[in-house]
């Protein structure tokens, strides 16, 4: 996203500031240093001359005063001339007071009032005592002065008088100030010629880096066909010929990187098992689309979703326990519709010896692999125990047989009638293995040809006439005598109506009806075969049509069923691109239906 830098937060913006203010606190600090040492040294040259006139003018007033004069105005007249002599000082008023504290002269020609007055000042009175006084002090007016009382005094100290000093020091401070408005004024100039300077000097610095800030990101959204422009040879520049040279390291390892990503999506997308990737927190960050398929759900379903939430095996595994599990997990994603059933295997995504990144996972679909497994578990048990039962028998009655049993004339027939039974019973049940595994086979033939489908179902019920007849079974048929041409393998499925109309006598009762009826539905015909035996349960409708699979398996077993009869129907029948069902109600009769493709003329022509 290329979000526009506000011109306060940008880094040009920090290096003006940054040498703005550098600036400003160089000035500022020879500023503060220049002023005040400036004013150290108006103040003391002030003061020097100051001390140096009070000096001179203290030698000659000893001298004066030493003397005593004839008349008082004759002295004040040389105070004033050795006043006018030897203190010319501007902005400066000198009065020379005796030791009673009297004014006998002043430097200030505008008050010669003063002359006579005393001066109470206490700075006076220290000064007469031999303490000489110096001092700032401010007016009324604020304005400042120094003021000095200096001790007149004779060479052995005695005090004849004093030098009473007041000069104005505002001069001086306003020459200061004046001094630091100009600095200020080249301050200020100083600051807006260097921030001039620093725009400019920072321009040469962001203009590149804005260039390669612009190309980031060009290259963000892909794109590598530009490069920066190379200003300088300094270091900045230097970054520019590095940066592009990145660009073009970049562009190929990107390329190359989409040709990867771009091989392996074709690889996962064609692949046909489902596979998943996760995170080194074992959150999912890929899923191929047979893994959508498999899992049912979407990519942006599951991503970032933990791996164990999305196989559903949060119970019984943990994130970090499938880094070591090896062997294969089956899962169970079974419903009412049907099973459904998952194999996953998992292995870490590691990097020579590094720490773990993430986890595969590989999907396969085992719902029919299992199905077929549990098929042949079942298949095999159940042709055990259907050769088991007949062999024990067997085995059981020839050894009575042995041990004299065939000697007895009434024993010995009927042990020998069993044995033969139940071997005719082993070899019924070999034979329709037989077929069914020939049925399995891809090399299994028919033998075709078209056949009036009405008159083909006639001569089959003839065949059980005389057994309906023995039965006491009222046999009805109910068959269109509109022609109804199959082509199909007579003989087997002649075999698939001896198996249904052979199930409907045996579970019927004297007395009762078997009804077959032909009908047209569609471009089919559909036969069914109904009986008025004793039905079969709801919960077993689905499963009759399985092999080996019996209602009731001790009655099955009583009157010689092997338990594949309809499943050996249920393959012919579909053999023939036709379908078979049963529709039953308990206790009141069964009705076997199947279809089968028909055409009105023979050889299929309309």
């Amino acid at each position: 996203m290329d979000r526009k830098i506000g011109f306060f937060k940008s880094i040009q913006f920090k290096l003006i500031i940054a040498y703005v203010l550098l600036i400003l606190v160089a000035v500022q600090v020879i500023g503060v240093y220049f002023s005040r040492q400036l004013e150290q040294d108006l103040l003391e040259n002030h003061f020097d001359v100051l001390d140096e006139r009070s000096t001179l003018l203290n030698y000659q007033l000893a001298q004066v005063l030493g003397n005593p004069p004839d008349e008082r105005e004759k002295l004040t007249d040389e105070i004033n001339s050795l006043l006018q002599d030897f203190f010319r000082i501007d902005n400066a008023t000198v009065q020379v007071i005796d030791k009673n504290e009297v004014i006998l002269g002043t430097s200030n020609s505008g008050a010669p009032d003063q002359i006579g007055m005393r001066n109470n000042e206490i700075r006076v009175k220290r000064a007469l005592l031999g303490s000489a006084e110096d001092g700032e002090v401010r007016d009324s007016s604020n304005e400042r002065f120094r003021i000095m009382a200096v001790p007149i005094t004779t060479t052995d100290d005695t005090v004849l008088g004093v030098i009473y000093i007041q000069a104005s020091l505002e001069e001086i401070y306003t020459q200061i100030n004046e001094i630091n408005s100009i600095l200020f004024k080249g301050t200020s100039i100083a600051l807006l010629i260097s921030a001039i300077l620093v725009i400019l000097l920072a321009r040469t610095i962001i203009v590149p880096i804005l260039e390669m800030r612009k190309q980031t990101l060009r290259m963000s959204h892909g794109d590598f066909s530009r490069q920066v422009k190379v200003y300088s040879t300094d270091e900045i520049g230097q970054l520019a010929t590095s940066f592009n040279q990145l660009t073009m390291k970049l562009h190929d390892a990107t390329l190359t990187r989409d040709r990867e990503q771009k091989r392996l999506s074709s690889v996962l997308s064609n692949m046909t098992d489902g596979v998943i990737a996760t995170d080194q927190n074992g959150r999912v960050i890929l899923l191929n689309k047979r893994a959508e398929e498999l899992l049912g759900v979407s990519s942006k379903q599951v991503m970032r979703q933990p791996l164990t939430d999305v196989l559903h095996v949060t119970e019984t595994f943990g994130v970090y326990d499938l880094y070591d599990h090896s062997d294969s997990v089956l899962l169970d994603f079974s419903n009412e519709e049907g099973q459904y059933l998952l194999e996953a295997n998992f292995s870490v995504i590691q990097e020579d010896e590094g720490p773990i990144n993430g986890l595969i996972t590989v999907l396969h679909d085992v719902t029919e692999k299992e199905k077929i497994e549990q098929e042949r578990r079942e298949f095999v048990a159940n042709v055990s125990h259907e050769l088991r039962t007949p062999l024990t028998t067997m085995k059981s009655y020839l050894e009575a047989l042995e041990d004299g049993v065939m000697h007895d004339v009434d024993m010995g027939p009927r042990f020998l009638k069993v044995t033969q039974n139940e071997t005719e019973r082993m070899i019924r049940l070999v034979n329709d293995l037989l077929q069914l595994s020939k049925i399995d086979s891809d090399d299994y033939q028919f033998t075709l040809q078209w056949i009036d489908f009405g008159q083909f179902l006639h001569e089959v019920l003839d065949r059980f006439e005389i057994i309906a007849q023995e039965k006491n079974i009222q046999l009805h048929r109910h068959i269109s005598k509109k022609p109804s041409y199959v082509e199909m393998d007579q003989d087997k499925l002649i075999q698939v109506l001896d198996n249904i109309i052979s199930n409907a006598f045996k579970y019927s009762t004297e007395g009762a009806n078997i009804t077959t009826t032909l009908l047209h539905q569609g471009n089919h015909v559909r036969v069914s075969i109904a009986d008025q035996g004793m039905g079969i349960p709801r919960e077993s409708q689905l499963k009759i049509f399985d092999r080996f699979y019996r209602v009731d398996r001790a009655r099955a077993r009583n009157i010689g069923g092997t338990g594949l009869g309809l499943a050996i129907a249920k393959e012919l029948v579909q053999a023939h691109g036709g379908d078979i069902w049963v529709h039953s109600e308990y206790g009141e009769g069964t009705t076997i239906y199947f279809t089968l493709p028909y055409s009105a003329s023979k050889g299929g022509d309309v």
